[in-house]
């Protein structure tokens, strides 16, 4: 009886976790005046709300710069009354890093500032941001209540810029989507880099161009290695001193890429792959089975026709 009440009350306090809708972001210092809300390495689940993704601020001399904007207009408006605790200064600028909904539906809540973004991202959002955000609904239920698609509305390019008396440097890269803003801030040495960059989470692939995205991880490996260079803030997962996530990043799609390749060459059908075991080092990373299923849908068609035509 005590161990079936103790059962119903756990089960009725993840319900009301779920039911208060709050994100409980607590923003998390990577360096003076920088600040992230580190999201769980989870799936999206109607318990967790999308909270699944890395989202980040900069209180800047003049006002406050935010890097994505969350999963839900619930979420944009709770970071920005977790940003207000930190800091009066009002938000002057929100930049979005991709175009993949976790990272900015919560634009809505900042429809008063200007949103930026890269132009294909910006492109990206306003053609599939609806089908992403009807997707969200199906998958985080009513947290995402409200929420509609808010496409930036200014654009950015590679190349220093500076806001609100804030020295960035915006470095445009592609692999994870067709384009992925990097950001360094220049007076923290911070480097944020979106979804290029997960850490103890297996990587999401519905738009990757897997040979992109290893070029780009080379190039991001290189600026950590710059002069100034203190904190990795990755799309999903751990915060980083080092560059030790875009190794594993890294790492799982050269092995990712050269499984699928070869299971395709070797006449391998779709169901063959599915059911081959992960490496035991990647066994046990969060979401790694799932992610890998998906990828596999993916990947390995297009992989499958290469290995065809090489074949006749």
């Amino acid at each position: 009886m005590k161990r079936a009440l103790c059962a119903l009350l756990i089960l009725a306090a993840g319900q009301l976790g779920a039911a208060d809708f709050d994100y409980r972001l607590a923003p998390v210092e990577l360096a003076r005046d920088v600040y992230g809300f580190i999201g769980k390495t989870e799936d999206f689940t109607t318990s967790n709300g999308g909270n699944i993704v890395n989202t980040a601020f900069i209180v800047a001399p003049q006002g406050v710069i935010v890097i994505d904007s969350g999963p839900s207009l619930r979420y944009g408006q709770q970071m920005r009354r977790a940003i207000a605790g930190v800091s009066a200064k009002p938000v002057v600028l929100v930049i979005n890093t991709h175009h993949h909904p976790d990272h900015f539906l919560g634009n809505q809540a900042y429809a008063d500032v200007p949103i930026a973004a890269l132009a294909e991202t910006r492109n990206g959002i306003a053609a599939d941001g609806n089908a992403f955000a009807e997707n969200l609904y199906r998958m985080s239920g009513d947290w995402m209540k409200g929420t509609e698609v808010h496409v930036p509305n200014k654009l950015l390019t590679a190349g220093p810029l500076e806001v609100a008396g804030r020295r960035l440097r915006i470095v445009a890269l592609d692999g994870h989507t067709g384009a992925d803003l990097v950001l360094v801030d220049e007076a923290s040495g911070v480097l944020f880099a979106g979804d290029l960059v997960f850490n103890g989470r297996a990587p999401t692939t519905p738009h990757a161009d897997v040979a992109h995205w290893l070029a780009a991880l080379d190039q991001l490996e290189a600026l950590t290695r710059a002069p100034g260079f203190t904190a990795l803030l990755p799309g999903h997962g751990a915060p980083s001193a080092d560059a030790a996530p875009i190794r594993q990043t890294r790492a799982w799609l050269t092995w990712l890429n050269a499984s699928l390749r070869d299971g395709a060459k070797a006449g391998l059908d779709m169901n063959d792959v599915l059911a081959r075991p992960l490496p035991p080092e990647f066994a046990n990373m969060p979401v790694a089975a799932s992610e890998y299923r998906r990828s596999v849908g993916h990947l390995f068609p297009a992989l499958e026709l290469d290995a065809l035509g090489a074949r006749h």
